[in-house]
């Protein structure tokens, strides 16, 4: 999912010492659904956890970014899906080709 970084909490750490970075991603792009053009916008939560955090923990909010992971419940308690990174791609100073 590829987007816009427009929140980004501190780093924190889990009780095992692993790296973790969270954060909201921005998705806006125009698909073609039932043969009409249709804007596509959404929000959705990120997390990072171990390298994945260090990257996240280095973007600057408002960057664009490719996020490639997997979506997972927030928690146990939460069923609500946030996208887990597995890898991100900056995408800043790609718009030119």
């Amino acid at each position: 999912m590829s987007g816009v970084l427009i929140e980004r909490k501190a780093l924190r750490y889990t009780p095992a010492g692993v790296p973790v970075s969270e954060g909201r991603l921005r998705h806006e792009s125009e698909l073609t659904e039932a043969g009409k053009p249709r804007l596509v916008e959404c929000e959705i939560g990120v997390i990072a956890l171990g390298d994945s955090a260090q990257w996240l923990q280095s973007a600057a909010a408002g960057g664009r970014m490719k996020i490639i992971g997997f979506l997972a419940s927030r928690s146990r308690n939460s069923r609500q899906p946030v996208l887990h990174v597995e890898r991100i791609e900056f995408l800043e100073g790609n718009e030119n080709g």
